[in-house]
C-alpha cells in the first residue's frame, strides 16, 4: 500500500500502514529531524546550540523540536523566564532511539566515509571504542540479513483479515 496524507501531519505519512517501521519514519523520516536526535545525543539542548551546529533555518528547527516534543520523544524544560527560553531532552522514548543513531553511524563509517570516520563511540564502562553490532537478545549471535525472518503474530493476521473482509463487503 502506498503512502497517504498523515493525518497526524498532514505531509505525506504512512498512516495507512500497519507497519512498525512506518509509524517510527512519521516521528525521525524527515533528514533534519534526525540530525537534531543526532545532536541531543551528542549532548546539544538548547536552540540557538541545536541551531550553530546545523546550520538549519529557525523556522524548520522550531517545527523538527514541537515535532519530536509532540511525539514524546524530547521534552522541553525552562531555563530562563525573561525571555523565556528552553532545553529540549531526550525522553525515555527517545533515548531509545540510540541503537538506531549508532548503527547509522556504524553504516556511514563503513560506506560513506573516504578516510578516518570524524567520531569514535567510547563505551564508557569499559572505556574503549565500540563498534555498533546488533546481536540477537537471546543466544547473543550476530543478527543480519541471513539469519532473520518475520514472524507474524497470529491474532493480529486474524484481525487484519477480519477488518479486510468487513471493509470489502460494506462497500
Amino acid at each position: 500500500m502506498a503512502p497517504t496524507t498523515s493525518r497526524k501531519t498532514g505531509t505525506n505519512g504512512y498512516d495507512n500502514l500497519d507497519c512498525s517501521v512506518a509509524r517510527t519514519l512519521e516521528h525521525i523520516g524527515e533528514r533534519w529531524t534526525f540530525m537534531v536526535l543526532r545532536d541531543a545525543f551528542y549532548g546539544v539542548r538548547r536552540f540557538d546550540d541545536f541551531q550553530d551546529s546545523l546550520g538549519i533555518a529557525r523556522n524548520i528547527l522550531t517545527r523538527r523540536l514541537s515535532k519530536l516534543v509532540d511525539a514524546g520523544i524530547m521534552r522541553k524544560e525552562p531555563y530562563q523566564e525573561h525571555p523565556p527560553r528552553y532545553e529540549y531532552r531526550l525522553t525515555e522514548k527517545g533515548r531509545d532511539l540510540v541503537p538506531i543513531l549508532t548503527s547509522l553511524l556504524a553504516w556511514g563509517d563503513r560506506w560513506e566515509t573516504e578516510n578516518e570516520p570524524p567520531v569514535r563511540l567510547i563505551h564508557t564502562t569499559c572505556d574503549r571504542v565500540m563498534h555498533t553490532q546488533g546481536v540477537c537478545s537471546e543466544c547473543g549471535e550476530e543478527i543480519n540479513a541471513f539469519n532473520l525472518r518475520l514472524d507474524p503474530v497470529p491474532q493480529i493476521v486474524v484481525e487484519r483479515a477480519l477488518t479486510a473482509n468487513l471493509a470489502a463487503h460494506s462497500t
